[in-house]
């Protein structure tokens, strides 16, 4: 490491002496660090001056009108509210001034308000909705940047139209809205009211029909207790024309046995008659004291099933009427809900039930109406009964005289007696058939009246449930007129429309809170031109210095010492260029969240840099330093240092993660907009990647390029134009393997270099014009690619620099071919005692030698 310091401390000591270097020195210190604070300061805060970009406007706006808006002319209001604003430089100018002034670029665009613009706005309220239009001019061959601010200023001429035209409808349409909602307001008062005394009148109804269920319930069951009395008195009838068929029996008995005995009692016929006469007389007014009975009865009978079906009659008109009202309160009701359903149910049930009822009390009036004709023809078979007993009671007076005469009458009249008590003992047998249906049908009558008071029951109760319900809506209506709904309308109809309509002109506010905040554009732009300044420092560097360092005063230098010598110098004034950089962006006002972290990163950047330029232009000359150039150029669009990288095309989006501005300048970010976790940390260690890398070129692959490096020097002193060095350092020379051969073999290792230089002369022309015509055609390729392609034209470029780098490549290729091919001929010349020199010198332990 001595002679790395040795070589650090002559380096600083030529510059010392030399005192008119100090000036070159000094520039070469501050002329970098200009460029990012001129670029800086000019970038300041560039859109706070918008107001000098001069926009034109012509307003040909002839205003409109509609109900709603009444009398607009839009054009006349931007205009006004234009002159107040000064976000850009509004000139207002009739349409061929302005187009001349954007034409001739005193005016960046221009804006044309068409004389139909309000109508056109305003057709939407009219239902034939034109959309408006403005006309937008814009001369983009000015600036590249002004077009875009011209595009924001007709942004906000079209926000403000908006803005406007939506004041003016929220104005008049709040207006409306008042006026609709007092009206709507008075309507929901009125129906409130309307609706109470409607559910009122609907209360009393059902509690009306409630009583007339309880009035329909007592009458069924008093019917059913007449039908029960109806009941008891047909059974007593019943039994009272038992007794009457008995009767009739034994008088049909006793006239058969008169008749069998009248002609047996012919002797005694006076007195036997007498006797019989006696007793048929008394069997006459037995049958006549049972006939009158059964009569009594029936007629009992009769009256208590008349006033049972009147009852009936009754009780089924007014079911009619109960379900006449039913009826009316299910039309009422409102469909769909639960006391609707029950009250439909209970309708069909009654409706059944009154049905059935009416079939039954029409039954009974036509039983009662065939007892009433039963009855009649009992009173007819008695009359003749009675009148066949006083005839035989004529006869026994007058038997003495006559028995004998009218035996064969009386005979007769004792046959017709018996005819006749058989018939009303049919007749007694078929009335007691049709009473046993009668009390059938009455018993049918008295369930089918149960079932109807059941049914009433549970209509009472639906009733019931549905007059509880409405006098639940009934207080629920009432309770709206404290409710939160009349409070909302109330605000609504006390809507200010002025208010309105300057919420709905600018309804949203954005409020921006940085999350790091950065004072100025300047300072946000910092991070870019510094590090294109520490790039730029570090390129002049190599540029005005000497790369390859001579061995004066210094013996035993190798070329890891030599290289690490000169690379101190560079550090050094890197460290010093980036210290400059770092204090007049701080003096310029660029504030940072920490000077002292903004200052050291600029100076590690420095290093970082200044070793990246070195090793490339160390081990690649001329190459490197090209490479230097291109990657300056690719890293402006590449490290998002402008815009994001998201914004750029795909082959720059590819590049960013491998370019060293990428971490240089979100290092620098984080030192001025603040830190965020690791991230600063992060680009460092991946500057401190590339720093890695820059050592590994310059330490050990530049011996392997000592001969590239050394070729190129002699190809450009060979010019007298181009500034050259002399490689004084260059490690190993020749190869290994060359050396062995050419010891042990030398006539067989003259012969196969000379046959190899042979084929690589005849071939090299071809080769050369064949990469010529490679890159011609390449680039006259890609061009045409890129007419056809525009939205490729990133990657065609990106293309195109890669095949460039590729020839470039190959023709190195060909020069480092043909400098190996003359060194192994100069090799191959030497003489037994060079060769062992130069062996011991590429061997093991000293394979970094020097060269006179």
């Amino acid at each position: 490491m001595r002679n790395v310091f040795r070589v650090f401390s002559r380096d600083v000591r030529r510059l010392a002496l030399v005192r008119k270097t100090w000036i070159v020195i000094l520039g070469a210190m501050i002329t970098p660090s200009l460029y990012a604070w001129v670029n800086i300061a000019a970038f300041w805060d560039p859109y706070s001056r918008t107001g000098n970009v001069s926009v034109a406007v012509v307003n040909q706006d002839e205003g409109g009108s509609s109900t709603l808006t009444g009398e607009v002319d839009v054009g006349a209001q931007v205009v006004d509210q234009l002159e107040s604003n000064d976000q850009l430089g509004w000139q207002f100018l009739d349409e061929d001034d302005a187009m001349d002034a954007v034409r001739s670029g005193s005016s960046y665009a221009a804006i044309i308000i068409p004389p139909d613009f309000s109508r056109d706005l305003l057709s939407v309220s009219l239902g034939t909705f034109t959309p408006p239009s403005l006309t937008y001019y814009v001369n983009e061959k000015t600036n590249a940047v002004s077009p875009k601010i011209t595009d924001v200023g007709a942004s906000t001429l079209d926000t403000q139209i908006n803005s406007t035209f939506v004041s003016a409808v929220a104005g008049a349409v709040t207006e409306e809205l008042t006026d609709v909602g007092g009206e709507v307001e008075r309507r929901l008062r009125g129906a409130q009211g309307t609706t109470v005394d409607t559910l009122d009148g609907a209360v009393d109804t059902l509690a009306s029909a409630r009583g007339r269920i309880g009035d329909l319930q007592e009458g069924l069951s008093g019917a059913r207790d007449g039908l029960d009395s109806a009941g008891d008195t047909l059974g007593t009838v019943d039994t009272t024309l038992g007794d009457v068929q008995t009767a009739v029996g034994q008088a049909r008995q006793i006239a058969d046995e008169a008749q069998r005995e009248l002609a047996t009692l012919t002797g005694s016929l006076t007195s036997t008659y007498v006797a019989g006469a006696t007793r048929l007389a008394d069997a006459a007014s037995t049958l006549s004291g049972s006939v009158a009975r059964v009569t009594s009865g029936l007629q009992r009978a009769d009256v208590a099933v008349g006033t049972g079906l009147d009852d009936a009659d009754a009780v089924a008109a007014a079911a009619g009427e109960a379900l006449g009202e039913v009826r009316a309160l299910v039309a009422g009701a409102a469909p769909g809900t639960q006391v609707s359903d029950q009250l439909v149910e209970a309708v069909a049930l009654l409706e059944n039930r009154v049905s059935d009822d009416r079939d039954v009390i029409d039954q009974v009036r036509r039983l009662d109406s065939d007892v009433a004709q039963t009855t009649a023809a009992i009173r007819d078979s008695t009359d003749a009964i009675a009148a066949a007993a006083d005839a035989a009671s004529d006869s026994a007076r007058s038997v003495r005289d006559v028995l004998l005469s009218t035996g064969p009458d009386l005979n007769g009249s004792m046959s017709r007696l018996s005819a006749s008590a058989g018939a009303l003992s049919s007749a007694i047998d078929s009335q007691r058939a049709q009473l046993e249906q009668a009390r059938a049908l009455l018993a049918g009558l008295d369930d089918q009246l149960a079932q109807t008071s059941t049914a009433l029951s549970a209509l009472e109760d639906s009733l019931a449930g549905a007059e509880t319900g409405l006098e639940q809506v009934r207080t629920d209506v009432r309770a709206l007129g404290t409710a939160d709904v009349w409070d909302a309308l109330g605000t609504v109809t006390g809507l200010d429309a002025e208010e309105i309509a300057q919420f709905m002109a600018s309804p949203v506010e954005v409020e921006q809170r940085p999350v790091f905040p950065v004072a100025a554009y300047g300072s946000a732009m910092a991070p870019l031109f510094a590090n294109l300044s520490l790039w730029i420092g570090a390129f002049v560097l190599v540029v005005i210095f000497k790369l390859e360092v001579d061995r004066e005063g210094i013996t035993g230098l190798t070329t890891k010492q030599a290289y690490l010598g000169r690379w101190l110098l560079l550090a050094a004034m890197g460290v010093v260029q980036a210290l400059v950089l770092s204090t007049g962006i701080l003096l310029i006002g660029v504030d940072a969240a920490s000077a002292p972290a903004l200052i050291g990163t600029s100076v590690l950047i420095g290093l970082a840099y200044s070793s990246l330029v070195y090793a490339l232009s160390v081990a690649l000359g001329y190459v490197g330093k090209g490479l230097c150039v291109l990657l300056v150029i690719v890293q402006i669009p590449g490290a998002s240092g402008l815009y994001p990288i998201e914004l750029m095309p795909g082959f720059f989006r590819a590049l960013n993660p491998v370019l060293p501005f990428t971490y240089g300048i979100d290092a620098l970010r984080e030192t001025i907009g603040g830190f965020y976790a690791d991230h600063y940390w992060k680009s460092m260690a991946a500057l401190g990647v590339f720093v890695v890398l820059s050592f590994l070129l310059g330490l050990v692959l530049r011996d392997r390029l000592g001969n590239f490096v050394l070729l190129f020097n002699r190809r450009i002193a060979a010019t007298q134009l181009l500034v050259s060095e002399e490689v004084h350092v260059t490690g190993r020379r020749y190869r290994l393997p060359q050396l062995i051969h050419a010891l042990t073999n030398g006539g067989e290792f003259r012969g196969e270099l000379a046959a190899r230089a042979r084929r690589f002369t005849r071939h090299y022309p071809t080769l050369l014009r064949a990469a010529v015509a490679v890159a011609v055609v390449s680039l006259l390729s890609l061009g045409f690619l890129g007419g056809l392609l525009p939205a490729g034209k990133a990657v065609l470029l990106g293309l195109w620099v890669l095949g460039a780098l590729l020839v470039a490549g190959f023709l190195v290729m060909l020069e480092y071919v043909r400098q190996s091919i003359e060194l192994a001929t100069e090799l191959g010349e030497m003489s037994e005692a060079d060769l062992r020199r130069e062996l011991v010198r590429a061997g093991p332990g000293s394979d970094e030698g020097e060269r006179e």
